[in-house]
């Protein structure tokens, strides 16, 4: 059971929201409708913080990101507080903004995923139980975006279709048991082809959060 501050200004999503996290066993301790709300509810939790933290990026008053500064206020002030951030519509520069700068044990317990994900019940609870855990979420959509923003680069020309494939996957950070599941391969393969993903875009063999980060970071062209 995960105890879980929610912030959605929606009244209906945040009671739908409320009610499927406690259909799937967890327990909702605050669900409140703006930042601020956000901010005291984290810091007031009782006895201990909470074990994630949804919230959605675009928050009262003003309506533009005040969830997702809100969320990144909360990281500073309690390193390490699992946060999941919630959006309407594939918004590349707030991923970047949410995982850029992090890096190492910084980074884990972070997801980003479109609202439309939450209606695949069994994947949303999955993700929330990846990000509590310390791991690292991407939407799946807002990965192809980047892919796709970034397909004639050098750098991902050199990649076969099947490397990419795989550099998506890991880009939404499943681990390569999962990957290999998911494209009906060995393991040993995809191994194989991360491999190949890393030296082609001149990256470091990392794994977990590290390994997302780095495809991340490449994605925005902030690597060679």
């Amino acid at each position: 059971m995960l105890r879980v501050v929610l912030a959605e200004d929606s009244v209906l999503l945040r009671a739908g929201l409320t009610e499927l996290l406690t259909r799937g066993g967890h327990e909702v301790i605050a669900a409140v409708g703006d930042a601020q709300a956000l901010a005291r509810a984290v810091d007031e939790a009782r006895p201990a913080l909470p074990d994630l933290v949804i919230t959605d990026v675009r928050m009262p008053p003003g309506q533009h990101d005040e969830g997702l500064r809100a969320a990144l206020e909360l990281r500073a002030r309690h390193p390490g507080l699992p946060v999941l951030v919630l959006s309407q519509y594939v918004a590349t520069a707030y991923a970047t903004q949410l995982f850029g700068g992090s890096g190492g044990p910084e980074a884990a317990g972070l997801g980003y995923l479109l609202k439309d994900r939450v209606g695949e019940v069994s994947e949303f609870l999955d993700a929330m139980r990846r990000v509590a855990g310390g791991q690292t979420v991407i939407d799946p959509e807002v990965v192809r975006v980047l892919l796709v923003q970034h397909a004639q680069s050098r750098p991902l020309r050199r990649l076969t279709p099947r490397e990419r494939e795989v550099l998506g996957l890991m880009a939404e950070g499943l681990n390569n048991q999962t990957i290999a599941q998911r494209l009906t391969v060995t393991e040993a393969s995809v191994v194989k082809h991360a491999g190949n993903i890393f030296m082609k875009l001149d990256l470091d063999p990392t794994e977990g959060n590290r390994r997302v980060l780095a495809v991340l970071a490449h994605l925005r062209g902030e690597t060679a």
